[in-house]
């Protein structure tokens, strides 16, 4: 007589178990990657606007700063600074996430799972998120962001792209506009899903 297999293990269990470690520091500054769940959409360029509109609106009820950002057309990089006494960032980005998905026509298929949880199917459920531990950390990502159009083929210049914080990095002289001008030293392999 063949037995089955009992699971040990209790649905709450489960749950905890499947829940990733976050590191939450009142004040402090995340690197994250956020993606859509198609990933041969376009739909973060595409829509830019309702994208920034969404931004917009999460940084006036619940302020932070956007230290650098890349918008490309599957998914996108962002660095971040809270305020000194908050550290609630994942409400941010669900926050940012669902402004976004109400802009856009309902054109996606929707699974059932993501149906019963009145979900769009738009975003990756999950994010990368990174705690910038210092300075040479702070610069490494910020550099990261702003290359990723040329590390995926996008243009041959960072300058090129129009969806950076480089650009205003240029403006405000923090960085040429001949930087990062086509040639990369490699790839950092961090922040990609």
């Amino acid at each position: 007589m063949q037995t089955q297999h009992q699971p040990t293990i209790n649905k709450n269990q489960k749950e905890q178990a499947m829940q990733y470690r976050r590191a939450f520091t009142p004040g402090g500054s995340y690197f994250f990657t956020l993606a859509l769940q198609d990933r041969k959409q376009d739909l973060l360029v595409r829509y830019i606007d309702a994208l920034r509109q969404a931004f917009a609106e999460v940084k006036t009820r619940h302020p932070f700063e956007i230290t650098a950002v890349c918008v490309l057309p599957d998914h996108l990089h962002l660095l971040v600074k809270l305020p000194e006494h908050d550290q609630n960032y994942p409400m941010r980005l669900r926050m940012i996430k669902a402004k976004f998905s109400q802009a856009l026509p309902k054109i996606e298929n929707v699974s059932p799972s993501r149906r019963q949880k009145n979900e769009r199917g738009i975003w990756q459920r999950r994010y990368w998120e990174h705690k910038i531990r210092n300075q040479e950390d702070l610069n490494a990502h910020i550099d990261y962001i702003h290359i990723n159009p040329v590390k995926h083929g996008y243009v041959a210049r960072v300058a090129d792209w129009p969806y950076p914080s480089f650009h205003r990095y240029v403006w405000q002289g923090i960085l040429p506009a001949a930087w990062a001008g086509g040639d990369m030293d490699g790839d950092s392999g961090f922040g990609e899903p």
